[in-house]
């Protein structure tokens, strides 16, 4: 392994999604100190008959072009991957359906000759979040990441919560709209969240086009259309939220992600109708932030894990 420099206590994180992997060096503050590394991995493009083997191949290679400058700086790495993870073994991956019950923790140490954790990436946005962000000192907190999709995670007393099989809080799929000509999701459902509240859910629905960051841009040029999309977006987070907190009786939520920049339209609905649907002795008792990390939640969220 060689000798560890002076910075041998800070570790690598690195934040994997469907095209590209981000990579930083991170000191146990939580700071960056390695300049975080964008490498494309578009593993989407893959072939559709690929095999777990040939996309453990392409992280792998993709993993080292990002990280070779640190290898000799850090004894441990953290990962968010995208995808049900259960002791660092993908379960599945709805992005990358070749990897199914593939122990990607272990086949990467193995790999890259260091002890290697992997965590679904809403997971680790939620640890991150928790650990360094808008949700520090929360007793339990509530993380949801609004983007591509709605991802969210749940720290738990300190501890990240999964489920039996790494597929707890997977709120983007928690049903929200139950008429029957609700939206249908990729998930094979009806009515989602994510089909609501997410920045693809906003562009798709005003049409023309536009990504969500334009749509924002015309709210602010006071387009009345794209604010009412951001406002239904809100109210459909919110009430889902109220479900959540009926649920696991927590009073700490951060939510990420692309959408956040358009917060103030966001942000009135969402309170609104969380707390039209909390329980009575619930109502005033939680609280909603945004993040304050951006998108640097993933990656210190995946530093945390082998801190």
């Amino acid at each position: 392994m060689g000798n560890l420099s002076p910075v041998s206590s800070a570790v690598i994180a690195v934040d994997i999604g469907g095209t590209h992997l981000r990579a930083a060096l991170v000191a146990a503050d939580g700071a960056v100190i390695g300049e975080v590394r964008r490498v494309r991995a578009d593993f989407s493009r893959l072939d559709a008959a690929a095999t777990g083997d040939a996309v453990v191949a392409v992280i792998v290679d993709r993993l080292r072009q990002a990280i070779a400058p640190w290898l000799d700086q850090a004894a441990r790495i953290g990962i968010g991957f995208p995808g049900y993870i259960s002791n660092g073994v993908v379960m599945g991956s709805p992005n990358i359906p070749a990897l199914h019950e593939v122990a990607l923790a272990e086949r990467l140490a193995d790999a890259l000759h260091r002890p290697v954790v992997v965590e679904n990436d809403a997971n680790c946005a939620a640890l991150g979040e928790w650990r360094f962000g808008a949700g520090e000192q929360a007793v339990s907190l509530l993380h949801l990441t609004l983007g591509t999709g709605v991802g969210s995670g749940l720290i738990r007393r300190g501890a990240i919560f999964s489920g039996d099989q790494g597929m707890a809080l997977e709120m983007g799929h928690l049903r929200v709209d139950w008429r029957p000509d609700a939206r249908r999701c990729g998930c094979g459902g009806l009515g989602c969240l994510e089909q609501y509240a997410s920045a693809t859910a906003v562009a798709r629905a005003y049409g023309h086009g536009v990504e969500a960051a334009e749509v924002h841009a015309r709210a602010c040029d006071g387009d009345g259309r794209a604010k009412e999309l951001f406002a239904q977006a809100g109210a459909a987070l919110g009430g889902a939220i109220a479900q959540a907190v009926k649920l696991l009786d927590l009073r700490a939520v951060t939510i990420s992600g692309g959408m956040i920049g358009a917060w103030d339209y966001l942000a009135p609905a969402l309170e609104r109708a969380m707390e039209a649907n909390l329980l009575p002795p619930q109502q005033g008792k939680v609280t909603v932030r945004a993040s304050t990390l951006h998108d640097h939640a993933g990656l210190l969220g995946a530093a945390a894990l082998v801190m």
